[in-house]
């Protein structure tokens, strides 16, 4: 009788408290599903590439801190950002394997805001294009050392420039954050590492290339880290396993599902930018792709990757004449009703990442797809509901993992007491 109560009032104070859920702790993946705690987790969140960028600047810092306390306040939960800046201006990386600390400090900065508020941090770790270096950077450093390279494609074969981009790895891996004392490698506010900000290698439209620089660099990194997750930071793109999938039949030397099955990639991730792949089209014609690109991911990482799936990037610029709120809404919605269907069964969908967040003025930083939150409007409103709906999976999956946690407790609170009754004699 005595234990019921315990256990009923037990259930009544996890049902009573179930709005707080622990942030604390690496993210894991089970078969389709990531894990935080033990508990499923779907996320919802941002990418704000800019981040280190600002922290760089003492000055600027607030923006860093507005941004991040806005996302919480909306329910976001991830955010997408560089942990590179090649050559330039406020490099991270000078030249190969020369860092400018201020700039490093910029990340740290990010990284222990971001603990603060609760919100996890995927870094990218290289760009596809030639905006903060990229790979172009590191085939010229290469080139000014003496080797003959002539594409930027060589980025992904050439011994000298991988051993550029493994000393990158490992400095960003090992780095010691001045504010909070943690080793990045060791850092719980990180979820995962992304190997590089959509690859492609049109040099190469087999495939081959990229899959055995994937397999490379994912083995090299989880060599130093085991803690964090793994992404390559693909767009989605397929290549020999379907093909016609691929808007205008891009080939660009990637494959979703063969890139995806490497051993060292946890999670898959889709980009959808049906505004710019198929600017030939109409309107409805990009709604109509979208829907199957969104459907038709998450059906393969459910049935033939078997690992989940993060949307990390999607939007519609309304930099162009003509382009409004409510088509931008229609694409958020698109994208998000397609990752809730999945989540509330239980599938492979884990969450999706909008670009971009900006916080106030910032203005020379908008692409036509930044959204500020304190700016209300229908796209806001939407990435709130969808912030509460996902986070209402969560919290149903933390209250059963607790209900399941009490009954083990009981039953074994039980089995004491009556193995201690009849040691003494009185189990009747």
């Amino acid at each position: 009788k005595h234990l019921g109560v315990m256990f009923l009032g037990a259930l009544l104070f996890i049902f009573q408290n179930h709005g707080v859920l622990a942030e604390e702790g690496f993210m894991k993946t089970r078969g389709v599903q990531l894990l935080l705690n033990g508990v499923p987790y779907y996320g919802h969140g941002f990418n704000a590439y800019w981040l280190m960028y600002m922290g760089t600047d003492p000055s600027e810092r607030v923006k860093v801190s507005s941004a991040l306390r806005e996302a919480k306040e909306h329910g976001l939960t991830i955010a997408r950002t560089w942990a590179f800046a090649d050559g330039g201006y406020r490099a991270l990386q000078t030249s190969p394997g020369s860092y400018d600390e201020k700039t490093f400090r910029g990340l740290d900065f990010v990284i222990s805001e971001a603990k603060k508020s609760g919100i996890k941090v995927i870094l990218s770790l290289v760009n596809n294009y030639e905006n903060y270096g990229g790979k172009k950077q590191y085939v010229e450093w290469a080139r000014s050392q003496g080797q003959s390279l002539s594409s930027e494609d060589d980025f992904y074969t050439n011994s000298r420039v991988k051993g550029f981009y493994k000393n990158h790895i490992k400095t960003v891996l090992t780095r010691i954050n001045t504010l909070t004392g943690v080793a990045y490698k060791d850092e719980p506010t990180i979820m995962a590492w992304e190997l590089m900000n959509e690859p492609r290698c049109t040099s190469d439209p087999s495939g081959k290339t990229i899959q055995a620089w994937i397999t490379e660099m994912a083995s090299y990194l989880k060599s130093i880290d085991g803690n964090h997750l793994l992404e390559v930071g693909l767009e989605g793109f397929y290549g020999s396993s379907n093909p016609k999938k691929n808007p205008n039949n891009y080939q660009i030397g990637t494959d979703f599902i063969a890139n995806n099955q490497i051993r060292d990639i946890d999670f898959a991730t889709v980009h959808a930018y049906p505004d710019q792949w198929l600017t030939g089209a109409g309107y409805e014609d990009q709604v109509s792709f979208l829907n199957s690109w969104v459907s038709g991911h998450i059906q393969d990482a459910q049935n033939i990757l078997k690992k989940p799936v993060l949307f990390a990037e999607f939007g519609r610029s309304l930099k162009e004449s003509g382009y409004t709120t409510s088509q931008r809404d229609r694409i958020f919605t698109i994208v998000y009703s397609g990752i809730y269907s999945s989540a509330r069964g239980g599938g492979a969908a884990v969450g999706g990442l909008f670009w971009q967040l900006l916080a106030e003025e910032m203005d020379n930083f908008q692409d036509g797809y930044g959204i500020v939150l304190s700016e209300s409007s229908s796209t806001v409103g939407l990435i709130a509901e969808e912030s509460r709906k996902l986070n209402e999976i969560r919290k149903m999956y933390a209250r059963l993992k607790n209900i399941e946690k009490w009954k083990r407790a009981r039953e074994v609170r039980r089995d004491r007491f009556w193995s201690g009754n009849k040691a003494n004699g009185t189990e009747n």
